[in-house]
């Protein structure tokens, strides 16, 4: 059996599974890979009499389109809560464990605590809930789409405003990743506070501007 094939049926032994459980929160993360900011998570319990059309993976969805869906998503859903793990927390921790911090406190954050919880990607938190981790769960379960895309939104919206503070790094064009234009706007103004300076090309530019501070004050 070739690697699609199994990961079908791994993805339909979930769907069995899960049809025991009436309250099921879809979890999903977004911002492991930047340079900047917090990774924001978010754990969504739709409500099955109030269904919502259109649910993607975040990443296939116009911004207008991911827009649209939160407000519909945060209307509708029988719960949903955000959480995130801060830069000093990433630095500290690593970001798979920050992520796997702020998904806790996504679920925690619950008005409605979830009988079971889906998480999108190949690991749970280490927690007290029932739980299936999901490859490319994003594209498959309505819930973990729905938290994809309300968790895109509102760590977009977070980069938008670092732009306006801060328009020479481009924020709201690449928000935080390690683009081509990012990294030169990175090593021609340096690092801010809210950068990771636990990832390499953070290190890299700021030991390039210690050493050039180092020979000024020489």
């Amino acid at each position: 059996m070739d690697k699609q094939a199994q990961w079908a049926v791994s993805h339909l032994k979930i769907e069995q599974e899960v049809q025991q459980f009436s309250l099921i929160a879809g979890v999903d993360e977004v911002g492991r890979g930047p340079l900047v900011g917090a990774v924001v998570t978010a754990a969504v319990i739709l409500d099955p009499t109030k269904p919502i059309q259109g649910l993607a993976d975040s990443k296939k969805l116009s911004e207008k389109k991911r827009n649209e869906l939160s407000a519909l998503i945060k209307q509708n859903a029988l719960s949903w809560s955000l959480g995130r793990a801060e830069v000093v927390e990433i630095d500290k921790l690593n970001i798979l464990h920050a992520t796997m911090l702020a998904m806790k406190r996504a679920v925690e954050g619950l008005d409605v605590q979830p009988e079971h919880v889906l998480v999108d990607g190949n690991r749970c938190p280490e927690w007290q809930y029932s739980c299936h981790s999901v490859i490319k769960g994003d594209a498959l379960f309505p819930a973990i789409s729905a938290a994809s895309i309300i968790a895109k939104v509102a760590r977009d919206a977070e980069m938008i405003e670092l732009d306006r503070d801060y328009p020479q790094y481009g924020f709201a064009a690449h928000k935080g990743y390690p683009t081509k234009a990012h990294l030169a706007a990175l090593h021609e103004h340096g690092p801010l506070s809210c950068y990771r300076q636990s990832f390499k090309p953070v290190q890299s530019v700021l030991a390039l501007w210690q050493g050039e501070l180092q020979d000024e004050v020489r």
